[in-house]
């Protein structure tokens, strides 16, 4: 597959070479509404570094119902925000998503919990109810609660899960122990509410040795053995790039482009400007190149979920150097 990338790669870069580019359509799916999680991209489009690179790039919104791999697979987007527990599980059963590139280094996924829970320790789960992301999303907490021997069916020995919507309500409305939150965004939204931090008991995936990544690009193998796409894809991951690196340092400026691109107008300065500063954290250090390093620190956690992991074999072909080598040179 590599050798194939890398023909079809430079047979684009030296067609590009001789030849102006039009204004290649690219369609992007986000992992999540509009937020400044996805500032670089949106950034990348309002400071027309996508225009910059002769492409049209349509980003679309996501959701709690919107699963991206269903969307590329269906044909709704040229490339998709995922991250790799979902891609790699998508894989597994036959949907041949690729990482081209990975602009999120570190992990902001938490559980957080009410202090009058009960609850101080992982081991105190048990009999809990627990707020959960699905539609992919839940792969990660599946992980963790299987390496815990803890099982998820609402067993006095186990966990309950509630399938956890858009916002944290089953928190502040004691319908569960806990929820899932990101350093970025669910966690103010429970500080925004009324509770304080001295309330609350957090469990970041990342302290727990657990964490995987998040936010990577992936389009589909087959797409790539094709020199236009792989051209139009070395354009947009470089773009991209820019735009991240932009926003990380012009954040509050990032959050007003994130907000003015925000179609539900549900989103507040004060909590997008907060975020974008997170997710600025969770961006540095990468340059958009996947390290192969955390890439096997995420198929160890997925595999390593006792009699229950989330993938049940060492994926093969599931990420590729082929662009970000080309974008980034």
């Amino acid at each position: 597959m590599k050798r194939l990338l890398t023909s079809a790669i430079a047979l684009a870069l030296g067609i590009a070479a001789g030849t102006a580019h039009a204004a290649d359509k690219v369609t992007l799916q986000l992992k999540w509404v509009t937020q400044a999680q996805f500032a670089g991209y949106y950034v990348a489009l309002d400071k027309g570094f996508y225009k910059d690179a002769g492409l049209d790039v349509t980003i679309k919104a996501g959701g709690p119902d919107i699963a991206p791999a269903q969307v590329i697979a269906g044909g709704g987007a040229d490339v998709v925000l995922d991250w790799m527990p979902s891609a790699l599980a998508s894989r597994e059963k036959g949907l041949s998503l690729v990482n081209i590139a990975q602009p999120f280094k570190s992990s902001g996924m938490m559980l957080t919990c009410r202090k009058d829970s009960g609850i101080k320790a992982p081991e105190d789960f048990r009999g809990k109810t627990l707020g959960v992301w699905f539609y992919g999303n839940e792969y990660p907490f599946l992980s963790w609660m299987s390496s815990l021997g803890i099982p998820t069916d609402g067993s006095d020995n186990g966990v309950t899960v509630l399938k956890q919507g858009f916002n944290v309500d089953p928190i502040l409305q004691g319908q569960a122990d806990c929820v899932s939150t990101m350093t970025y965004n669910e966690y103010w939204q429970i500080i925004d509410a009324g509770l304080s931090a001295d309330d609350l008991v957090v469990f970041k995936y990342e302290d727990q040795g657990v964490a995987t990544l998040e936010d990577g690009m992936y389009v589909l193998e087959d797409n790539l053995a094709d020199a236009a796409f792989a051209d139009k894809m070395v354009r947009f991951v470089a773009a991209s790039m820019r735009g991240w690196k932009y926003a990380e340092d012009n954040s509050d400026e990032a959050a007003g482009i994130v907000l003015d691109n925000d179609a539900s107008g549900a989103q507040t300065e004060k909590h997008q400007k907060r975020m974008m500063g997170e997710i600025a954290k969770l961006t540095a250090g990468s340059n958009g190149a996947l390290d192969p390093a955390d890439y096997e620190r995420t198929v160890a956690t997925l595999m390593g979920g006792g009699s229950d992991p989330v993938i049940t074999k060492m994926p093969s072909g599931a990420w590729t150097h082929a662009i970000t080598d080309a974008a980034l040179k």
